[in-house]
């Protein structure tokens, strides 16, 4: 672990360049003004909806334009002060933007409640008569099925200009997260120190390293655990009273609404992986105790490494290469999108202070995508980086082939296209050598993969599954209360092979994503998609790869299960569930072969 920087010291070549947004700080200064006046396109609409489809046309044009200015402006804030949280210049954009944002949707926001407030069929029939609202259909009609949850105008606009007091849970986390934990320097086995962060903590190669950061950070994280039990039960009770007011039976009913689709795929994913996984990773559970010589199991051990010594450097340039190599078969319009991600500029791989932990990807529209990670030059990052490529890439294509409103698929389906490209780059790593050693060392990554997907953030998704049924009784929810549902959780899916202590019981504390509605459980519905996907790419070839590509220009223009029936999968059925959970278990029974 080398001396972190800061962020002035990190070489630009690793740094992401948000001049292709704005090539000062003044133009973003600019466009953060105009954003006040250009709304007025909007606002002049107000209450002429109802006098014929022109009038709706041209409110939703302006809309649209206004959406993609601000777009800009938001991500331009948002990605500065990812790359250095501690910066105050940073955390003042990133004010100014989040509240003209909040005043922009009070503004605009009767441009639906007053849609959906003209007579019966009246959208139905301006749909039928003017041709230019042909590409709004998908707007639309999404309206018309949301309906029987929107509120009158005066409410709506309340509610908006409420946007940044309601995000105020996750931007205080994260503000805390960045900005506020610190960390002593860890030691490993023979006595060298290393300095630590919230992004260092994952498994090193030495045990006794990994272990102790492990420590380290459950005594800094928990020193702030009332504070984050109460942002988190702030979210939870913002999203239960919500729900109540716009009518839905509850949150989790309204937040999968939103995702377009039912409580019954959402508890079959939970069921079925929590349930029929749990064998397999107690299995392999067991051989990383034996093969690490370990007395005990703590949650910081799952993914240590077990051959420690045997851990393939891989450089920037030659990650790129395999992870090209790897998507080839997808075609060369696709292939030319992740050249132009890789060598222009659009990944920020550098570790430096205050930079966001985690790896994301923001497309931003009209420009390009942005990407979040941090590059220790191993062979898990290559995985990594093809994972975020493939929002990447879905970004550019939907962005390419559709306009704006159309061009985001909802959380559903969100992770597949991200999961898909790490497991076709991994399968073309894995064809590279016959060698015993590296074989077994690449399946570990995918399973790691699969624990990040299917364990770590299916176990969050449980988390929220079992709080959000408390909260709707009137269930406070507090650390107290987490801790020991997150501990109980664990305890049944490890079944006695991992030691539950403190550090576990607080893993709650690491992620945002509970503050963006029910995000957690999306990664294993994507990575179910992407596993099927990219096994037939493999068994049938090009067609499929075809097929795939038309998914991703498809965008928002199809609901989620569409899109998922269009790539060849059925999510409404358990079979790819459980078809991914056995292709999981067929790669424990090779790395527990290898050991025998």
């Amino acid at each position: 672990m080398a001396k972190q920087l800061l962020r002035n010291e990190v070489p630009a070549e690793q740094t992401w360049n948000v001049a292709d947004i704005y090539c000062t700080a003044s133009d973003w200064e600019e466009d953060l003004k105009q954003l006040t006046a250009v709304v007025s396109s909007v606002t002049q609409y107000k209450g002429k909806l109802g006098q014929g489809p022109l009038e709706l046309l041209g409110c939703l044009e302006a809309a649209e334009k206004v959406q993609a200015k601000a777009l800009k402006v938001v991500s331009y804030a948002t990605l500065s002060i990812a790359s250095d949280g501690t910066n105050p210049e940073y955390q003042s954009m990133a004010g100014k933007a989040m509240g003209a944002m909040a005043e922009l949707q009070s503004q605009t926001s009767f441009v639906q409640s007053e849609a959906l407030s003209l007579p019966e069929g009246t959208l139905e029939h301006y749909l039928e008569t003017e041709e230019g609202l042909y590409p709004h259909r998908f707007t639309l009609r999404k309206w018309i099925e949301q309906k029987p949850h929107v509120m009158s105008s005066e409410t709506e606009m309340v509610l908006a200009a409420l946007g940044q007091v309601l995000n105020a849970p996750q931007e205080a986390y994260e503000r805390s997260r960045s900005a506020d934990l610190k960390f002593e320097q860890v030691t490993d086995s023979s006595g060298a120190t290393y300095p630590m962060s919230l992004g260092r903590h994952d498994p090193a190669n030495d045990l006794t390293l990994g272990r102790n950061a492990y420590a380290e950070l459950t005594r800094q994280i928990s020193r702030y655990q009332h504070t984050y039990g109460t942002l988190w039960g702030t979210e939870v009770k913002k999203n239960v009273v919500t729900a109540r007011l716009r009518g839905y039976d509850s949150a989790v009913h309204m937040l999968l609404h939103q995702q377009e689709v039912t409580s019954d795929i959402y508890h079959n994913i939970h069921d079925v992986i929590l349930t029929e996984l749990a064998p397999h990773m107690r299995r392999y559970a067991q051989l990383r105790k034996r093969v690490l010589g370990l007395d005990r199991m703590l949650y910081c051990d799952i993914e240590a490494p077990l051959d420690p010594d045997f851990s393939p450097p891989v450089t920037y340039d030659e990650a790129a290469k395999l992870v090209l190599d790897g998507l080839s078969v997808l075609g060369e319009e696709y292939s030319e999108i992740m050249r132009q991600g890789l060598y222009n500029r659009w990944v920020d791989r550098a570790d430096n202070v205050g930079k966001r932990t985690g790896a994301f990807c923001n497309s931003v529209y009209g420009v390009h995508p942005y990407i979040n990670m941090t590059w220790s030059g191993n062979m898990r990052n290559t995985l990594t980086l093809a994972h975020e490529l493939g929002h990447a890439g879905q970004g550019v294509m939907a962005q390419r082939y559709q306009r704006l409103a159309n061009t985001r698929p909802t959380m559903f389906f969100i992770e597949a296209p991200s999961t898909i490209n790490e497991l076709l780059v991994a399968d073309h790593i894995l064809r590279q050598s016959d060698d015993l050693r590296m074989r077994r060392w690449l399946i570990m990554q995918l399973l790691m993969t699969y624990h990040h997907n299917f364990v770590r953030h299916l176990i969050e998704g449980e988390l929220q599954r079992r709080t959000y049924v408390m909260a709707e009784k009137g269930q406070p929810i507090t650390a107290t209360l987490l801790n020991r549902i997150q501990g109980e959780i664990l305890d049944e899916f490890w079944g006695g092979e991992v030691e539950i202590d403190e550090g576990a019981r607080l893993v709650w504390m690491r992620q945002i994503h509970y503050y963006r509605g029910l995000y957690p459980y999306s990664y294993a519905a994507g990575l179910t998609v992407g596993t099927a996907v990219a096994q037939n790419i493999q068994k049938e070839g090009q067609h499929v790869a075809e097929r795939w590509i038309e998914v991703l220009k498809a965008g928002g223009t199809l609901k989620p299960l569409e899109l998922c029936q269009l790539a060849g999968v059925d999510m409404t059925k358990r079979e790819p569930i459980q078809a991914a959970v056995a292709y999981v278990g067929s790669l424990v029974d090779e790395v527990v072969k290898s050991y025998e």
